[in-house]
């Protein structure tokens, strides 16, 4: 059911992000969440779909970028005015108290954009003081890259800090998760080949029941 109006496809998407917002959502649907927490949620491209899912009854969009949270708030005028879903301007590196204990949180294609030297206060705000029960993260697989056409050592975004290959985006996050009581598995999304893997890497960090 669609609600408000709101078509889950966001113009100038690529079929790959698409994908993989559309593998997001129904990996938290399939959680039971109901609280989900888009750290991260630019204009709102996984909030369309949290939205048009009555499963989800309270919804927190966090965005650092103004213009992205200003057609945010524009796109969901009337679910920002009934209470459902609430938009907050912030860094998901900064402690946000109010935001603490969601079922869910997804960082969908955004730690990438984080400076290395970043990385261990993300750690503490989202993993030590927000603690989502559950938390699905997604990021390019750097080794997938030639085949995007891209050259040796090419980002897929300017404004990627980093990309990570499939080793060290697994020993970043089981660090991540032994640090702070979590478990975590791995999975990817798009088309996978032998030997790279797939385009987009994902870990779901879970705390114990």
């Amino acid at each position: 059911m669609k609600l408000a109006g709101l078509s889950n496809a966001v113009p100038g998407t690529s079929p790959l992000h698409e994908e993989r917002l559309d593998s997001v959502y129904k990996r938290i649907r399939q959680s039971g969440a109901r609280r989900v927490l888009d750290l991260g949620c630019g204009s709102g491209s996984l909030l369309v779909r949290l939205i048009n899912d009555p499963q989800f009854s309270h919804i927190v969009g966090l965005e650092s970028s103004g213009v992205g949270l200003a057609v945010a708030r524009n796109m969901f005028a009337d679910s920002l005015s009934s209470g459902r879903l609430r938009l907050v301007a912030g860094s998901y590196a900064e402690p946000h108290p109010a935001l603490t204990g969601f079922d869910m949180a997804a960082m969908v294609e955004t730690i990438e954009h984080v400076k290395p030297s970043d990385l261990s206060r993300v750690e503490q705000a989202v993993f030590g003081q927000m603690r989502p029960h559950r938390l699905i993260m997604t990021t390019p697989n750097r080794e997938y890259n030639p085949l995007l056409g891209l050259a040796h050592g090419e980002f897929r975004e300017p404004d990627h800090k980093f990309e990570w290959d499939r080793q060290k985006f697994m020993q970043w996050s089981r660090g991540v998760a032994a640090r702070n009581g979590y478990a975590v598995r791995f999975a990817g999304i798009g088309e996978a080949d032998p030997e790279l893997g797939a385009p987009t890497q994902t870990a779901t960090f879970s705390l114990p029941a």
